[in-house]
């Protein structure tokens, strides 16, 4: 299961779903605080996730190493469709005490090969790439994946703004208007933002397993979403989200801008701008202190520069490691 070898007393096998879950997920959450990623999910929203990814077995997907009777390690893949080939995207997790025996390395023997097996039978366009996103402090990733003969694909950014500070929402732009999101209308918000986020840098060619998994996550408030709609075409759309959990574990209370997208035709007009600060009221209302976003650092639509404009600071960078299969 695993080409390079475990140290003694450590063994990989496959992930039990439902058994192993809690276990996963505390895990996640260990190796991420140490890395100082601000990213624990829940238990709900795990298993929520896992159970939308398009074409996903976690029984074959997913590999955990034991040691001492609990989890040590983890790693995961998934599959998609990005820039017309096939991308698999993994992650991979390690416990602060077991660092430094050649875990992480035996994990990424089994991501290759996995990722080789999911290519040969899942139809995608090739050449296939291997991909994942860490942050740039996290050294010995970057010096696996380097050693491995991973290249930087791109940056990324992690942007916050501080909600005590002045909110002044530019005016929609005329003929536009923000309505409360209704179940009705869910698909035409999602076919929206799909069609906005084409014209960004890898983006996935998502599926009906994504729509449901989106609206099937546990902790989605869609009150703290501002669609601007002209007429009955949906314009744009800012989707805000709150992972209590987190922020408790954490000492904060910030809510994430997860997706803000404008349709071609009203761009450059200043919608998502109003969108945006639109959003941030609706946070600070909630009870938030602070507002983060996550952006590729070389967004064609000039998105870092709209969002320095309205008060975000970059607060971290993050780094995109790739190789073809």
């Amino acid at each position: 299961m695993v080409k390079a070898s475990l140290p003694a007393g450590v063994e990989a096998r496959a992930f039990e779903p439902g058994a192993d879950d809690e276990a996963l997920v505390a895990l996640i959450h260990a190796s991420h605080r140490l890395d100082d990623v601000d990213d624990l999910p829940s238990l709900e929203s795990f298993r929520s996730e896992q159970a939308h990814f398009d074409g996903f077995d976690p029984r074959r997907d997913v590999l955990v190493v034991e040691a001492e009777g609990g989890l040590r390690a983890g790693a995961r893949i998934t599959a998609a469709i990005r820039s017309g080939r096939g991308s698999y995207r993994f992650e991979g997790w390690v416990a602060p005490a077991w660092r430094g025996r050649g875990i992480g390395r035996a994990l990424l023997a089994w991501i290759e090969e996995r990722a080789a097996e999911i290519a040969a039978v899942d139809g995608r366009p090739g050449p296939g790439i291997l991909e994942t996103w860490i942050d740039a402090t996290q050294a010995g990733a970057v010096a696996l994946f380097e050693e491995h003969g991973y290249a930087i694909g791109r940056y990324g950014l992690l942007m916050t703004r501080d909600l005590g500070a002045p909110l002044e929402p530019p005016a929609l732009p005329d003929g536009l208007e923000i309505r409360p999101v209704e179940p009705a209308h869910h698909r035409q918000i999602w076919d929206a933002d799909t069609e906005a986020f084409r014209d960004h840098w890898n983006s996935a060619e998502r599926t009906e397993a994504d729509f449901e998994g989106w609206f099937a996550e546990p902790e989605i408030n869609t009150s703290l979403w501002r669609v601007a709609w002209d007429g009955a075409e949906v314009a744009g759309a800012v989707m805000p989200s709150i992972w209590p959990a987190e922020n408790r574990t954490l000492g904060i209370r910030r809510g994430w801008l997860d997706h803000v997208s404008v349709r071609r035709p009203w761009r450059r007009r200043g919608l998502a701008s109003a969108l945006i600060v639109h959003a941030m009221a609706g946070l600070r209302a909630a009870g938030m202190t602070q507002a983060a976003l996550g952006t590729d650092a070389e967004n064609l639509t000039g998105a870092v520069r709209v969002y320095e404009r309205l008060g975000f600071e970059r607060t971290r960078t993050t780094v995109n490691y790739r190789k073809s299969l």
